[in-house]
């Protein structure tokens, strides 16, 4: 008997049935069966479900003499069903790797419950993916099973059959069945979870809902969508017939409500001429089955009564009444807008007008990110070596708890923010400042940059569109022009960018600033910052950064983070910062480097910390693939391990200065399997790692010594040429060994 049965309804999904089929049959979790139900679809659904049951003895092909709709074609399913448990799965939506995993693991962790609650995020035909809005309703701290009763707001959660997986005896036991016709799953999971003994949660994206532009059948105009009457009367039904569950009628009745609302406010459901007719059967279900006595938003009020009333034409001039407001609103923030953009555009051009202030100074990283990288380095520094000089950082409000209390913070869009750009005489970033900036006689710019580059920048990309994509490059080199030093960290960089951003500028050899804390960081301030994240004791941290791929508009995990962690044992934990596609993120975590983004306990989501550094110092390895992270990582002379399972595509699409594979910092694996033996024969911390380490690090680190930023300050700030602080020769530099290698507090030789 499998641990699992998945029952796929087939029906007009012939593009995208073999990508759900492959997502369960891909899972690691093998132990389960597939029954593929062909509801009579006129397109290949047969033919597909019967060649995927001859390569896999897993997979059942059901075929339906007649069309039947969803939910006799589940039922259908569940009669040939052996699984412990029933996991329904709609032909066009795919499981998550690694969910059936999941739901495994927490079903066993909550005792079996009668049903497991799990979430789905939407994707759409775009490829970009946004998880489920409610996700917070699946939060796991608290009992690990309980009663509907005692966490009620799951009702609020999409009422559908594919976000749960049901214990087949409980369902049998109670005599659950789909009905047929539109709206089948609502008298389907109001009766399940009421009746349900025990219920469970697990806070992890599995489904991938995906959301077709057309096609959809609740987004199909016709009088079907009139079963939705029919189908509450037999959720209505059941709570007669069950006298003990009386108290959900008030919480049905408004759901209900709700329903018939979204319904008849869609423009794609009903047909014109059936709308009043839709709004008077609402009107008598309403009358039929009123109980106050839920909670009803403000919003609503008005709304149901009308439907309780039979007030239509009143409804209908409300709705229009509404649909003006929010657009006369849109206009007036339109309108407002506007306004003001004019006006900070008049402030700038005055402040242009005004002196400089000698002592201000300006820095901003990652675009308005928080306080990192170089810039933030410089400022530190200079606060201590410029007298009198006066810092501001240029951030977004929701990075300002980086800044420190003695740097000001300013918004961009703001007055502030266009008088401290006109006026301030240094102006720092690591990228393009405001495209409107205008460089003013005596003002300084400097261009620190964000590491080495591997990848092809700057106006090399000219002859890549796939990662140049809309680059506009005239405004690039318009940028480039207003450069008066431009920082570089090794000879390779300057090299490489003096030809990629051609001008005038001023190159600086002075090493990498934000690479100084690897170099006066101690144990203690490791240990403090592995405690910041969550990192257990005693435990081994790899640090996961890949780069972006500009091939793919969606921004997908290469490496199977889940699978890696049983491979590695539970002496390991792995800090997660790869790249997402933004609005994808698919867990709950954070972004603030606490929280595990897929569930895992020892899966740290570290997405959106605003600190590279402090996730490198924090860790003992680092795996990547192209991401410049890897030249500032060997400074701390610890492992690091390529992944590069797509480097034709990726130097196809982005190009590479040079060949990774021939000179890497560490072992190269060109596949998953390959890492995990890596990891699994220890070849990952190896001499030959070590080797490979010390090379790379004598190319691409030869001023890298925990002084480059007073070199910049020194010189860009307070205009010293001579006696610059000379590069600690690499015998006599000093890496931090984490603490929990290193419990005797030493610090170990960079030879």
């Amino acid at each position: 008997m499998p641990r699992f049965t998945v029952i796929v309804p087939a029906f007009r999904v012939q593009a995208y049935l073999h990508a759900c089929l492959d997502s369960v049959l891909s899972q690691s979790f093998k132990d389960v069966e597939v029954v593929v139900v062909d509801d009579c679809s006129p397109d290949a659904c047969g033919p597909i479900a019967d060649e995927y049951a001859r390569r896999d003895p897993r997979v059942t092909a059901l075929h339906l003499p007649r069309n039947s709709g969803l939910g006799p074609a589940r039922n259908a399913g569940m009669e040939r069903a052996t699984g412990d448990y029933l996991i329904f799965l709609d032909g066009d939506d795919t499981l998550l790797p690694e969910s059936l995993q999941a739901i495994a693991d927490r079903i066993g962790a909550t005792g079996d419950p009668d049903v497991l609650m799990y979430d789905y995020a939407r994707t759409y035909w775009s490829g970009r993916s946004v998880r489920n809005v409610l996700a917070d309703r699946l939060d796991e701290r608290g009992p690990a099973s309980f009663r509907l009763a005692d966490r009620p707001e799951l009702l609020h959660l999409l009422m559908v059959v594919w976000n749960k997986a049901y214990r087949r005896s409980f369902v049998e036991a109670e005599g659950f069945t789909f009905p047929p016709g539109y709206y089948e799953d609502t008298p389907w999971t109001y009766p399940v979870l009421m009746s349900a003994g025990s219920i469970a949660v697990l806070d992890a994206v599995c489904v991938s809902y995906r959301q077709r532009r057309r096609g959809n059948i609740l987004s199909t105009t016709s009088d079907k969508h009139f079963d939705i009457f029919d189908q509450y009367d037999r959720v209505f039904a059941f709570l007669d017939a069950r006298p003990e569950l009386a108290v959900w009628r008030p919480v049905l009745f408004r759901r209900m409500l709700d329903h018939f609302c979204a319904v008849h406010a869609s423009r794609d459901r009903l047909p014109r001429p059936s709308r009043a007719a839709f709004f008077r059967r609402a009107t008598a279900s309403c009358r039929r089955y009123r109980t106050p006595g839920a909670p009803v938003p403000r919003r609503a009020r008005l709304r149901h009564g009308l439907v309780r009333l039979g007030a239509r034409r009143t409804y209908r001039a409300l709705a229009a009444s509404r649909r003006i407001g929010d657009a006369l609103r849109r206009g007036a923030a339109a309108l407002r807008r506007a306004v003001r953009g004019a006006a900070l555009r008049a402030h700038y051009r005055v402040q242009l007008r005004l002196p400089l202030r000698p002592r201000d100074a300006v820095f901003a990283a990652q675009g308005g990110g928080g306080y990192t990288g170089s810039p933030a380095a410089i400022e530190a520094t200079a606060r201590d070596l410029v007298p009198g000089l006066r810092t501001t950082w240029i951030c977004e409000p929701r990075h300002a708890h980086t800044v420190p209390p003695a740097t000001r913070t300013l918004a961009p869009g703001t007055f502030a923010y266009g008088s401290a750009l006109a006026r301030s005489t240094y102006l720092v970033n690591d990228g393009p400042f405001d495209r409107r900036l205008v460089k003013r006689r005596g003002q300084v710019l400097l261009q620190t940059h964000r590491g080495t580059p591997l990848r092809t920048v700057g106006t090399d990309l000219l002859d890549r569109p796939a990662a140049a994509r809309d680059t506009d490059f005239e405004q690039v080199l318009r940028d480039v022009d207003k450069w008066d030093f431009a920082l570089s960290a090794n000879p390779h960089s300057t090299l490489v960018r003096e030809r990629a951003y051609p001008s005038a500028y001023t190159t600086l050899e002075y090493g990498s600033p934000r690479n100084d804390v690897y170099h006066r960081a101690g144990p203690a301030d490791v240990a403090r910052l592995r405690e910041t994240l969550g990192i257990p004791a005693g435990a081994t941290a790899l640090l996961y950064a890949p780069a972006h791929r500009d091939y793919r508009r969606v921004q997908r995990s290469a490496l199977d983070l889940e699978r890696l962690i049983r491979v590695l044992g539970p002496e390991f934990v792995i800090l997660d910062r790869a790249p997402r596609t933004p609005h994808a993120r698919s867990g709950s975590g954070s972004g603030s480097g606490s929280g595990s983004r897929t569930g895992h306990p020892r899966i740290i989501d570290a997405t959106g910390h605003p600190s590279p550094e402090t996730l490198a110092l924090a860790s003992d390895a680092l795996i990547t693939d192209y991401a410049s992270l890897m030249f500032d990582y060997v400074n701390l002379d610890r492992p690091v391990v390529l992944h590069l399972d797509d480097i034709e595509a990726y130097e196809a699409a982005r190009g590479t200065y040079f060949d990774i594979t021939s000179f890497p910092p560490g072992v190269v694996a060109r596949g998953q399997d390959e890492l995990f033996d890596i990891f699994a024969t220890d070849h990952w911390r190896g001499s030959r790692s070590a080797q490979l380490r010390a090379a790379f690090r004598a190319r691409f680190c030869p001023y890298d010594d925990g002084n480059a930023a007073e070199r910049v300050v020194r010189r860009v700030f307070l205009g010293e040429t001579d006696g610059l602080p000379l590069p600690v020769p690499p015998s006599a530099r000093r890496a931090v060994v984490p603490a929990q290698q290193n419990p005797a507090g030493a610090r170990v030789a960079q030879g």
